[in-house]
C-alpha cells in the first residue's frame, strides 16, 4: 500500500530522549523508570505501554487562587512504563530547558512539566480585570516544560527597551520579568469605538 500518509515525516521517531517533538504539532514524553510527568487536562492525545493518569491535586492555597482567579488549568500526572503523547488542536509545539530559572506560561498553552519543578498560580501587577490573561502558571526549577502556541513564537528580547504585547498573544516569559498592565486607549478613541487592543503588557528588563 502507498500513501501520502505512510511517508518517513509521518512516522513515530524512535529515541532514548525523554522529550521527542514527533513533528511541528505533537511531543512524546518518555514516562518509563518512575519518571511522572504533569500535563494540563485534556492534552494527551495518545499513548504507548501501561500508563496510569491521576488528577493531581492543587494544594490548598492553589485551589484559593483558582476559585478567586478563575484560572483553569487542572493537571494529571502520568506514570508507568511507557511514552506519552501530547497536543493541543494543530498548536506547534515546543520545549523550555530551566536550570534553576523560572517560566511564567499562559494556561492556555501549557502541555506538561517535569514534576519536580515548582507551580503557582500568579497575578500580575497593575491588573485590570478588562485586559484578560492577567493570571499565568509560575514553573520554576531545573527541568522541561511543554509549550503550545498558535503559530510560529517570535522571541523578544525587552532588555534594551520595553516591549508592549497583547495579553491575549503573550505565550510565556521569564520570571524574572515583571510586566504590568498599561493602558493605550484615551478618551477620544474612547468615543470613536477604540482599536480593541486598548491593554497590554509591558515588559521591561533582562
Amino acid at each position: 500500500m502507498r500513501s501520502e500518509l505512510f511517508a518517513e515525516a509521518n512516522q513515530e521517531r524512535q529515541s532514548t530522549e525523554r522529550w521527542v517533538k514527533q513533528s511541528s504539532k505533537m511531543l512524546r514524553i518518555n514516562v518509563s523508570g518512575g519518571r511522572d510527568v504533569l500535563s494540563a487536562k485534556g492534552a494527551m492525545v495518545a499513548y504507548q505501554g501501561q500508563i496510569e493518569f491521576q488528577h493531581e491535586g492543587a494544594g490548598a492555597g492553589r485551589m484559593l487562587k483558582k476559585l478567586v482567579t478563575g484560572e483553569g488549568t487542572s493537571l494529571m500526572r502520568m506514570r508507568g512504563e511507557g511514552e506519552v503523547f501530547v497536543a493541543r488542536d494543530a498548536a506547534n509545539v515546543f520545549t523550555v530547558e530551566l536550570e534553576n530559572e523560572g517560566l511564567s506560561v499562559n494556561g492556555k498553552n501549557l502541555l506538561a512539566f517535569d514534576p519536580d519543578l515548582q507551580w503557582d498560580i500568579t497575578m500580575l501587577r497593575s491588573g485590570n480585570i478588562m485586559a484578560g490573561g492577567l493570571f499565568n502558571v509560575e514553573i520554576g526549577g531545573t527541568g522541561t516544560v511543554g509549550i503550545s502556541c498558535e503559530g510560529q513564537p517570535l522571541l523578544l528580547d525587552c532588555s534594551r527597551q520595553p516591549t508592549f504585547v497583547d495579553p491575549n498573544a503573550a505565550v510565556c516569559w521569564s520570571s524574572s520579568l515583571s510586566p504590568s498592565v498599561v493602558n493605550s486607549m484615551n478618551v477620544r478613541s474612547m468615543l470613536r469605538g477604540g482599536t480593541g487592543e486598548a491593554f497590554q503588557l509591558a515588559f521591561h528588563g533582562p
